[in-house]
């Protein structure tokens, strides 16, 4: 085979050093895999469940105009945007078993208060908190996942943990649902039932989580030396010659920011984004708009934006498993992006509520599985502990500061033009052109490597200095 031949995705992977093959310790972390899962859709649940919380009332109890409601929205997310970069910097400082349990803990107590406010003020204050506690999760944990995986296993896993956002979309309904059934009991409301359930249920999976969550693989108590020894050796063999202990340095900070890879990235995340948190913020009130339902039917219009999310785990899941089998990513998003544009096209265009009810299928299909599959994207180009999260935390943090549009472009009820003529516009800037560019860009790197135009970089430096260039080494070779 030609050097211009050879496979893409993993030309320098081979078996683990020193006869080590690939381990039972991977078995061990896919177990734990589940567990991040829980705690991730507490935390989608939470941060979302204000809207199935607005269509019980909240705004009877809670007097409020259009634009402060939304306020109320917006001011999550620049909380939320504010805090990630710095969050992952925290996990590596503090270790996962102790930072992802005790932020789900307070985030916890920022919900349960929501249950009690009787003015737009705490309101707002609570979800400020909510996003100040919640930041850490999402970048936190697949920040983790990606030093425990090799590049070609973390799509799924990275899917199997982000369709748990879907699965908090249905099961927040459901819950929601349920819970209207409670207003007035104790003299509560049922919107303040959906805030006062929640938030005690993430307080006791926030507590029991300091049993749940491990430290990375180099720390890990519950792995032997020599389980440890494997872990690492099989990520080196990815590639990933951080996978051990590395320290901080300012160098892995100025790689993230100088790094094309990290703009263009940002570009794609915030193509699903805010479309996400449109759909979820506003599936409640969009469907209690449609024809085929009354507004005063709280319980049906909860239930009804259960299947959407059902469908949107499906495909999520589906999209992680192909990509990892192909070790393809961006083609994926080319893919789902154009689902996704059409399904908004048919709820915006049509005034049959069949039709739109089912673009809203159409809408989860190409938004959900984009986000997982990004994140993947983006760790599996990105070499070095601390640059890697540094990174994460910029894309992740970018993407929901774009939050702040999806909780402020739905409006002019029933047909919400502006809202969702602006998901379109983001999901194909975003994901299409965003994705396509990636692609390109990678693509054209790629072979310049193979050509051996990048191996001067290294010429003079000893074997640190060329461990701590991370994915900017020649036989680095990205995935595309």
């Amino acid at each position: 085979m030609s050097d211009s031949e050879r496979p893409i995705l993993h030309k320098t992977a081979s078996p683990a050093p020193s006869g080590i093959t690939d381990p039972d310790a991977g078995k061990t972390d896919a177990e734990r895999a589940k567990e991040l899962c829980l705690l991730y859709l507490i935390c989608f649940l939470d941060r979302t469940n204000i809207g199935n919380a607005r269509i019980a009332g909240l705004l009877d109890d809670v007097p409020m105009t259009t634009s402060e409601y939304n306020a109320t929205l917006t001011i999550f997310f620049v909380a939320y945007a504010l805090f990630e970069a710095l969050a992952n910097f925290l996990l590596k400082k503090m270790k996962p078993s102790i930072f992802i349990p005790g932020i789900m803990v307070l985030w916890g107590f920022c919900m349960l208060g929501m249950g009690f406010v009787r003015s737009w003020s705490g309101l707002m204050a609570a979800r400020w908190w909510l996003g100040v506690t919640e930041a850490g999760l999402f970048p936190g944990i697949n920040y983790y996942l990606s030093c425990w995986y090799k590049r070609s296993e973390f799509g799924m896993r990275a899917a199997i943990f982000f369709s748990s956002a879907a699965i908090a979309g249905s099961f927040g309904g459901l819950l929601a649902a349920a819970i209207a059934n409670m207003d007035g009991a104790m003299g509560i409301a049922g919107w303040a039932w959906i805030f006062i359930i929640e938030g005690i249920l993430t307080i006791l999976i926030g507590i029991a989580s300091f049993w749940m969550v491990h430290d990375f693989p180099n720390e890990a108590t519950f792995l032997s030396n020599e389980d440890k020894a494997r872990v690492l050796l099989r990520l080196k063999a990815d590639n990933q010659s951080s996978a051990g202990h590395e320290e901080f340095k300012l160098l892995y900070l100025w790689q993230a920011c100088v790094d094309w890879k990290t703009w263009v990235a940002m570009v794609i995340y915030m193509g699903p984004l805010m479309p996400l948190y449109s759909f979820s913020l506003f599936l409640p009130s969009i469907i209690q708009e449609m024809s085929f339902t009354t507004p005063d039917s709280v319980v049906r219009n909860q239930l009804l934006t259960v299947p959407p999310y059902v469908i949107a785990a499906v495909a999520t899941l589906a999209v992680g498993y192909w990509s990892d089998l192909t070790g393809k990513r961006g083609v994926y998003n080319l893919v789902c992006a154009p689902i996704g544009i059409t399904g908004f096209i048919m709820v915006m265009a049509s005034t049959n509520p069949v039709v739109q009810y089912l673009g809203t299928f159409l809408g989860t299909v190409g938004i959900y599985p984009c986000i997982p599959l990004t994140i993947t994207w983006v760790a599996n180009n990105v070499e070095g502990m601390y640059k890697r999260g540094i990174v994460l935390g910029f894309v992740i943090g970018w993407g929901n500061l774009n939050g702040i549009v999806s909780s402020n472009v739905y409006y002019n009820a029933p047909r919400f033009f502006e809202g969702h003529g602006a998901v379109i516009a983001y999901q194909f800037v975003g994901i299409f052109v965003g994705s396509l560019s990636m692609m390109l860009l990678l693509g054209i790197e790629n072979r310049a490597r193979r050509a051996g135009r990048r191996d001067h970089l290294v010429e003079g430096k000893s074997p640190q200095e060329v461990r701590e260039m991370g994915d900017n080494q020649p036989d680095f070779t990205y995935t595309l």
